[in-house]
């Protein structure tokens, strides 16, 4: 099935009434009502996981977790918390399709709720979340193409001038119902909403130039079975907390013709020895066909700020699975590696939130879980 993809200048779709003060008021038929005054930060924890075709979207009261699986060994979940969103409302009805299930909150724990679970294609809706040009970051911006306008330059070199002239254009007087709906912003507002199993999950994105608005219907899916990979946090054998930058680095100097990656860690030295140098309390080494690239980490509070290993360990994953992780690393402020003792691999990146939407409100984050490889278990 194809997704509905329509554009309007100057005709927005009907939106919610609004009270006498002026705010929206959300439709009450809706299982989910949501606005974004910024798309960027919401677009950039969709990239984080987009390494797959589908999706998995679990939406509860305290957020929406976006999860994707490869090769039933590789999990990456997006973790989007309801302050992440400038309005969320999420009223599951007791006649939709909602399951109730036990979900595992990182932040908060265990909680049963009634949870709402489908399936959308997570490659269209990213593509569509940058249909302007604006879903964008500015490490991200001259990567990517946005979509060119009637009328303006064809040529990459004119485009850094077309983005500039567009952002001292302002937003026409006649379109004050969407701008009020959005909040007076220069940045791309969207509108989420979601009215239960068999519709479909329905973006309205307003372009901060002109506001010309486009809408989204994106196809829901009955969700499959998810890959279970519990991560039992008693049973961990080395944690690792660094700036994402010092691994980030790493993994991309890597070949990417590498088969398998080994993280290698030990455990503090013991007093009364003798160092040369510093400790190396973390080791990266890849594997490949041109041979193996080893990449080591000090003991050094300034570049480990916290490494937790009793005993020496080693466990190799595919690198394969591991370099679809370098999208969320690229964004992500810290890193948390954890493994437990049967060779499962958390690494958890802290996205941090703009400034403009940090009043209050918490930094979401990006969990990848791998499966080590038979061989890599020590």
């Amino acid at each position: 099935m194809s997704q509905n993809l329509s554009t309007q200048s100057r005709n927005p779709s009907p939106v919610p009434s609004e009270q006498p003060g002026g705010a929206p008021e959300p439709q009450t038929a809706l299982l989910l009502y949501a606005t974004i005054s910024d798309v960027r930060y919401f677009a950039a924890l969709l990239r984080g996981v987009n390494f797959s075709g589908r999706a998995t979207v679990t939406m509860t009261k305290a957020g929406m977790i976006v999860a994707v699986e490869d090769a039933r060994t590789l999990l990456g979940s997006a973790y989007v918390f309801a302050e992440c969103f400038d309005q969320f409302v999420y009223t599951p009805a007791s006649t939709s399709r909602a399951s109730t299930q036990q979900t595992q909150d990182p932040g908060k724990g265990n909680n049963t709720d009634t949870n709402t679970a489908f399936e959308i294609p997570l490659s269209t809706l990213v593509e569509c979340l940058n249909i302007f040009g604006t879903a964008t970051t500015k490490d991200t911006e001259k990567k990517t193409r946005r979509w060119r306008r009637i009328g303006e330059d064809s040529d990459d070199d004119h485009q850094q001038e077309g983005n500039s002239h567009h952002r001292q254009r302002e937003a026409p007087a006649s379109n004050g119902r969407i701008d009020h709906h959005f909040g007076n912003t220069k940045l791309t507002g969207v509108r989420i909403s979601y009215a239960g199993a068999g519709h479909p999950l329905e973006f309205v994105i307003v372009d901060p130039s002109d506001g010309a608005t486009a809408t989204v219907e994106l196809t829901t899916f009955d969700a499959e079975p998810q890959l279970a990979l519990p991560f039992d946090s008693d049973k961990t054998v080395l944690k690792v907390i660094l700036k994402s930058s010092w691994l980030r680095d790493a993994l991309s100097e890597l070949d990417p013709s590498c088969d398998k990656l080994t993280i290698m860690g030990n455990p503090p030295q013991q007093q009364g020895r003798t160092q040369r140098g510093a400790q190396r309390r973390l080791r990266l080494r890849a594997v490949g066909t041109f041979g193996s690239t080893e990449m080591d980490y000090p003991n050094d509070r300034e570049v480990l700020e916290t490494c937790e290993c009793e005993n020496a360990v080693s466990f190799s994953y595919s690198f394969k699975h591991i370099s679809k992780a370098l999208k969320a690393l690229q964004s992500s402020s810290k890193t948390s590696l954890r493994i437990d003792e049967d060779g499962l691999l958390s690494l958890q990146f802290l996205m941090p939130a703009p400034k403009v939407r940090a009043n209050g409100a918490g930094d979401a984050f990006i969990e990848f879980r791998c499966l080590a490889l038979d061989d890599g278990v020590a």
